[in-house]
Formats: structure tokens, sequence, C-alpha cells
């Protein structure tokens, strides 16, 4: 089944993909997620797959493992997730659609959508734990949060990897960076906070 729900005014579908940015607030646990957010390249830190029904989402994060959690509301509220997802906290950069702009028909899109979420959940049901290796992308013993988004799409024949790599450092070209996946999708939305809320910018 494929599901639909809105955050901030972007449309996600199953399988599509949220990307955010470590850092929320200026309080300790705020700050602290945007001194990590520092140490990966671009402006995409983070990455979680829209799964439904309702808010429900898939990460591998904070908690040390794969797990569900539900989007509140219709705005991204990290801090009322926090119970859900750990003592993280992370603001949306937006939405990444991985099969925008494949020229794939929609009944060809839904089956991969379905089966992203399928694997994605089954990650979740097992609880991979996190994974520290980051140069170590093709394991699915574990899982960082952007290669569980590549493993999910990688089994449907589509390679979210684009092989840049950290910079220039040699031998990181299987590092799957969440700036990448934004870059690489087509069709993704920024979103940006002005003085009157959040508004989306394509």
């Amino acid at each position: 089944m494929v599901y639909e729900h809105h955050i901030s005014g972007l449309t996600l579908q199953t399988g599509d993909l949220i990307c955010t940015t470590d850092g929320e607030g200026g309080d300790i646990v705020g700050l602290f997620w945007r001194l990590i957010g520092k140490f990966i390249p671009g402006d995409v830190d983070h990455i979680a797959i829209y799964v439904g029904p309702g808010g429900r989402s898939v990460e591998a994060g904070a908690k040390g493992k794969v797990i569900t959690f539900d989007i509140t509301g219709d705005t991204w509220d990290a801090r009322s997730m926090m119970d859900q997802r750990g003592m993280f906290v992370d603001t949306l950069h937006g939405v990444a659609y991985p099969l925008e702009g494949k020229g794939l028909s929609r009944s060809s899109q839904d089956l991969i959508r379905e089966e992203v979420a399928r694997y994605c959940l089954e990650q979740a049901v097992l609880e991979k734990p996190y994974n520290i290796n980051f140069l170590n992308s093709s394991t699915e013993r574990a899982f960082y949060c952007s290669q569980l988004a590549y493993k999910a799409y990688f089994r449907q024949g589509i390679d979210l990897n684009t092989g840049v790599g950290v910079g220039r450092i040699p031998g990181t070209k299987s590092v799957i960076l969440p700036q990448e996946i934004w870059d690489g999708s087509v069709h993704s939305r920024a979103v940006h906070l002005d003085s009157g809320g959040q508004k989306e910018v394509t």
C-alpha cells in the first residue's frame, strides 16, 4: 500500500526520504546535535524513510538501532518526537524523491515504494544496530541513516550512491552521504525558515 502524508507543506509518499539538518534550538541538546552535524559534509545530515500510514517513518539514528517513529502533526517538530527517537533533535531540510524523473510507470513506482517500505520496516523489526563503519555501506548487519535508504533502493535497482565520497579523501567513495542522496534526487524541495515560519522553496 502506498500512503501519503504532509509535513510543513511538503508531500510525502511511501518511500520518499525526509532530509534533515542536525540540531534545533539554542539549548544544550540542540547545540550538541548542531556540533555533530558539523562533521557531516553538506547541509543534509540525516535521512529518514517515510513508510506510512499516517506519519510512520523509519530511521537509523540516535537510539543506536533501526526504529520506527511517528511524525506528530503536519509539521516537523523534533522535540515532540524525542521520546520515540532518543535525545535527537533536527530541523527539516526537505524531502527527496528518488523515483522522480526516472520514467517509471505509476504501477512500477508503487511496487518500488512498497518494497522499500517493507525492507526498512523489516530492519526495524529486527532492531538492526547502528553502523558506525561508514566505509562499509554494503553490509546489511547494521545501518547508518543514509545507508538504510541506499540499501532499500539498491535492492530495487536504483543506486543512490553517486560515488562522490567524502571530499577528496581516497577510499571514501563507498560512503553514502545524506547530502549525496539529496543532491542525486532530481526532485527535492528545500524548506527554509523565515520570520513567518516555514516556507517551501524549490
